[in-house]
């Protein structure tokens, strides 16, 4: 049945102020509830977010019937991670419709800045991975993939992080708290399940040797949908996230012998799945819960799958025909064995049919060359939740490793790292090696972590089946990170190149000639000068720390972690300190550092870290030697959100990770292309933007990877880089002696006992180059004019790094996926 009954009600879809104008107030009046007088800010944030989810639904909603009517091929994007950042400023640009939204909230009276800002961040990611995902929705919906991603819905996100006394404190991320206008709740999409319980063989009907798993307990997923919109071109995909509910949430029969306790205790267990984002998994119990949601929104996508399959065929030996699907890093790896379940228990197909459409289905992103970030489950555990599963994979690994037998014939040493088992120790279950093996690709996301990863970790998989190995450097989304982000900086691009580019990113090229037009470069540094000022302003709201925007912003936003190496920056802030106090009259270029990231929960040394950068700003900041020429800051509870304000805000990006660590990184294509320069080691796509914006405008230093990996086989001594660096062994020598911390001689002893003994990220090997580099830094800036040429010429060569050609080479290479544009003429009541 087709209907559009409110096709031309401009209530719903209407594009004008008046129409939106009038459509907030009816939103306001009928889903509020309110009228002006009484209504909150979170009623007219409501009503604006009602207003404009009305229209991305009538674009859904064309965009769901067209793949229904299609039977489209379609990408399923499984990740357990998505930060996406607030929707309403997003939706509205991609919509085309942020002026006119904007015109019309101010004939409203209200301010539209704060509406923006009243939206609570979905925050179901802890950083890199989960905000890729997220741009590459956007990209797949721009450029008119069918896709629905899959995910968690988390109850409570990545921690809100506080800072007290200098030390990070967790709060919860209460995000659905006021409720979430942009997803649509599917009651009658659930799927059942199972944890536990054991394995019972029989024979059927036909003869046919079956297995089947009789789970301990069951629980529900519930779908909640949110619709994904593409940049001005109609189509609306779906990211599709579940939620865990209990069978029955209520037992009477304890209720009515007086357990209350007991009565919801199934409400409580099975709701705890979705609960939180990622528990540390430290003890057994947060391992447990970490396997248990990862297994949950897993079998629950591929069953989802497995029914809108059905709605054309319920033969699904042509499901790899139908579907392509990526594990975004390990996570979602256990669905390799997941489909085998399905397609062998459930479906009665045979062994060879169903791996060979399960290794048709799958292609696996790897993201880390960290061997501790590979995640591997004990048999125990395993076996304890998933019985039939691990019996499946033990069935692969048989398979797998005969013919690796066979190709190398008295190698146990090459069966070993190829078995999906690890057999050392306490046995596991390695997931790298089986979404490795049940995936048809394998890709990293940069050139030469790529690279890297068929030298190291995947190297015996590579060298088996290197036609399986291939690089797709990830890619980031202009329409959120310069549209949204960056309204200046975006209408100077767009007066000057037209409005093409936001769609088409390597438009900006067009920028390069104008390098040399003098009023262009004037007004660049006055779009860059109103950024900073935008940027001081949050950050004397947020901290109470006035700053200068005409002084270098430097700016280090990122996850924190040793490899990342946020303790090089300080050791570098120290150093510059101490020349100040050593010579209060040096000439130095003014500069104010920005910190902002979060360290997990129980990662002690990252934390102290934390308290280092508190504890020099505090010094740094009251000192009046410094005059103010340097100021140290730590921006808290860094998201999307927040970040939209900080990368337009940086000159200088630090992407100062130890070489060979970092997969990619995004955050420096994000600063990049809101015209900072970056310092940064040859790591992750540091390399692959480097070659693009020119060695002459990026500031290189450090070890290459190759060198790291040499220092450390020589057996590198870190006290060594003391001994021949006496301004280094000072600057150690500070931060032990209590300098930083009202005389604690204690407080920062791990961090520098780390560094002295071990250093296990080079910080102390690469101080020198680093220093060295930033003189390099503060000598280009001391030239404005120069400086505002190589930042236009990073932005315009920074094209390359849109999601959006992330996103085509995926669809070629490896999805062999195509554009699907929707028919705006019809909706239909059916969704998938």
């Amino acid at each position: 049945m087709k209907t559009n009954p409110l096709s031309h009600d401009a209530t719903r879809t209407g594009s004008t102020p008046a129409d939106l104008k009038h459509a907030i107030l009816e939103n306001l009046y009928y889903a509020q509830v309110k009228f002006p007088a009484v209504a909150t800010s979170n009623d007219r944030y409501m009503a604006l977010a009602h207003t404009v989810r009305d229209r991305v639904v009538r674009h859904a909603m064309d965009t769901f019937e067209t793949y229904y009517r299609t039977a489209a091929r379609t990408v399923c994007y499984l990740s357990a991670e998505y930060l996406l950042g607030p929707h309403l400023g997003n939706n509205l640009i991609n919509l085309g419709l942020y002026d006119q939204a904007r015109e019309a909230v101010a004939e409203l009276g209200l301010n539209f800045d704060d509406l923006l800002d009243q939206e609570e961040e979905p925050g179901l990611g802890n950083g890199g991975l989960g905000r890729l995902a997220a741009c590459f929705l956007d990209s797949l919906a721009t450029l008119q993939i069918p896709t629905i991603g899959y995910g968690i819905r988390y109850e409570f996100g990545i921690f809100d992080q506080a800072i007290r006394d200098g030390w990070q404190v967790e709060l919860t991320d209460k995000w659905l708290r006021f409720g979430n206008p942009w997803e649509i709740y599917r009651p009658e999409i659930t799927v059942p399940v199972g944890f536990g319980g054991h394995t019972r063989n029989y024979t059927d009907a036909a003869g046919r040797y079956r297995v089947e798993w009789v789970p301990e307990r069951v629980v529900l997923g519930v779908a909640y949908d949110t619709p994904i919109l593409g940049y001005k071109v109609g189509t609306a995909n779906m990211l599709r996230l579940w939620q865990a509910q209990a069978v029955e949430s209520f037992d009477f029969q304890a209720f009515n012998v007086g357990d209350y306790e007991r009565a919801v205790n199934e409400k409580v267990k099975s709701e705890n799945i979705t609960k939180v984002l990622y528990p540390n998994d430290e003890p057994l119990q947060g391992k447990a819960l970490r396997l248990q949601q990862q297994y949950f929104f897993v079998a629950c996508s591929l069953r989802d799958m497995a029914r809108i399959h059905a709605q054309r065929s319920a033969d699904l030996s042509g499901f790899h025909k139908k579907y392509a699907a990526q594990l975004n890093d390990t996570h979602p790896a256990i669905a390799v064995a997941e489909l085998m379940r399905l397609l062998v228990d459930e479906y009665a197909m045979g062994w060879d049919q169903a791996w060979d459409v399960t290794r048709q289905t799958f292609a696996y992103t790897n993201h880390t060359l960290l061997p501790e970030a590979l995640e591997a489950w004990s048999l125990e555990l395993f076996g304890r939740l998933l019985p039939r599963h691990l019996e499946i994979i033990f069935e692969i690994n048989r398979r797998w490793l005969d013919r690796v037998r066979t190709a190398y014939p008295n190698d146990t040493g090459r069966v070993e790292r190829l078995s999906i088992i690890d057999e050392r120790g306490g046995k596991s279950v390695r997931m790298a090696n089986l979404a490795t093996v049940g995936s048809h690709s394998v890709n990293g996301v940069s050139a030469l972590h790529s690279r890297l990863l068929t030298e190291s970790v995947l190297k015996d998989f590579a060298n088996f089946e290197p036609e399986k190995f291939q690089n797709v450097t990830n890619g980031v989304t202009p329409r959120r990170f310069m549209v949204l982000a960056n309204p200046p900086l975006a209408v100077l691009i767009t007066k000057a190149i037209g409005d093409g580019w936001p769609a088409d990113l390597e438009q900006l090229r067009k920028l390069e000639p104008l390098t040399n037009d003098a009023a262009f470069r004037s007004e660049w540094r006055a779009v860059k000068r109103k950024a900073k000022e935008r940027l001081a302003a949050r950050i004397a709201t947020r901290t109470g720390i006035a700053t200068d925007p005409d002084a270098l912003f430097d700016i280090q936003a990122k996850r924190f972690h040793e490899y990342k190496r946020q303790h090089l920056n300080v050791l570098h802030i120290i150093g510059q300190y101490l020349r100040v106090k050593d010579q209060p009259g040096v000439d130095i270029v003014p500069r104010v550092f920005v910190f902002a990231g979060k360290a997990a929960p129980g990662y002690f040394m990252a934390k102290l870290i934390i308290k280092l950068i508190h504890s020099v700003a505090d010094v740094v900041n009251t000192d009046p030697d410094v005059r103010g020429r340097l100021r140290v800051v730590f921006s808290p509870d860094f998201n999307v959100q927040s970040a939209q304000t900080i990368y337009p805000g940086a000159d200088l990006s630090e992407q100062i990770s130890t070489a060979g660590k970092e997969a990619s990184g995004t955050g420096n294509m994000k600063f990049a292309l809101n015209g900072a320069l970056t310092i940064g080691t040859l790591d992750g796509a540091n390399v692959e933007i480097r070659d693009l914006v020119g060695a002459e405008n990026f500031f290189t230093f450090g070890l290459t990877t190759e060198q790291v990996g040499a220092r450390l086989i020589a057996g590198y001594r870190p006290a060594a880089e003391l001994e021949k660096n006496e301004g280094l062994r000072r600057i150690i020598d500070r931060i032990a002696d209590g300098t930083f911390s009202d005389g604690n001689r204690e407080l920062f002893r791990p961090l520098c006992d780390n560094l002295i003994y071990s250093d296990p990220f080079l910080v102390l090997a690469d101080y020198a180059s680093y220093v060295e580099c930033q003189d390099k830094v503060s000598a280009a800036y001391a030239d404005p004019d120069a400086w505002a040429r190589k930042s236009i010429l990073n932005v315009a060569r920074m094209g390359w790094f849109s999601s959006d050609r992330s996103i085509r080479e995926y669809c070629t290479r490896i999805w062999h996926a195509n554009a699907v544009k929707p028919d705006s003429r019809t909706t239909a009541d059916h969704a998938n």
